[in-house]
């Protein structure tokens, strides 16, 4: 699934083409993703974008008129055309813009999501309960220990909790737990205001490699120019399970918390 940093490299892909430019036409050749997409999308037509940004997982971008509000799902990408283009089994959304250029939303699995609100966006039901940007000043150490007192949930299964942080998956969970030393199974409102300050500034750490890298190689996602990302390649225990810890070399255990396969060292991890 495409995480926080895929979504920000597919952003930072799309952003040239779209922001500042007018949508001419949207075809939906196929409404039924995980909701179908309305109908009166099309009263994004003949609008400029004026606001493009992300949202945890979710691209908004906005108009006068309205916003669209796009999410990858499982296996959704978005990529930019020129005019002509050989159009995709997949491809179930054509976005054509005022400069002969075309963005596509291609999505196999169709558990991704193409939206339209007239109302800020932020006030979509969707995006209006979610937690802090974990690359904004507002997500700190301080906040995730108040937050998490008497929860005895996973520490793992708290960070990605998207009411708590937005955008912290399965991936970088994993790994800034490692770099902070907290094994994912400790119940969250055991950890200390110590350790969550420093899982706090990992969250934030990992991310941001991410992006720089152009986001994690899944199977599924490419970014907008078609080319995979990179960050997998300095995992430490994302996907390791029996190979041994870079740290100390204690082999890599995997067990499942929250129905998600975690990764982690029983060694550098306490």
């Amino acid at each position: 699934m495409p995480e926080l940093p895929e979504v920000e490299t597919t952003l930072r892909g799309i952003s040239p083409y779209l922001l500042n430019k007018k949508i001419k036409a949207i075809k939906i050749r196929q409404p039924r993703l995980r909701w179908p997409v309305p109908d009166d999308i099309h009263a994004a037509t003949d609008q400029k974008i004026v606001l493009l940004e992300r949202r945890g997982k979710y691209i908004i971008a906005g108009s006068r008129v309205g916003s669209i509000i796009m999410h990858l799902g499982m296996s959704g990408s978005l990529r930019i055309a020129d005019q002509p283009f050989e159009v995709r089994k997949h491809d179930h959304v054509l976005f054509e813009l005022s400069h002969k250029k075309f963005m596509i939303y291609h999505d196999p699995r169709r558990f991704g999501s193409i939206l339209w609100t007239r109302d800020p966006a932020e006030q979509y039901p969707l995006l209006a309960d979610l937690g802090p940007e974990p690359l904004s000043d507002e997500f700190t150490g301080k906040y995730l220990f108040k937050k998490s007192r008497n929860k005895k949930v996973a520490i793992k299964n708290f960070v990605m909790n998207s009411h708590i942080v937005v955008g912290v998956g399965n991936i970088y969970a994993s790994e800034a737990l490692f770099r902070a030393g907290i094994r994912p199974g400790r119940a969250a409102g055991r950890v200390t205001a110590a350790s969550f300050n420093l899982l706090a500034t990992e969250i934030k750490s990992v991310l941001t490699a991410a992006i720089k890298s152009g986001g994690t190689t899944l199977r599924d996602f490419v970014n907008s120019a078609g080319e995979p990302g990179y960050f997998q390649q300095t995992l430490n225990v994302y996907g390791r399970e029996g190979e041994p810890c870079n740290q100390c070399g204690e082999n890599i255990k995997q067990r499942t918390i929250g129905q998600r396969s975690t990764f982690f060292c029983t060694n550098c991890q306490t």
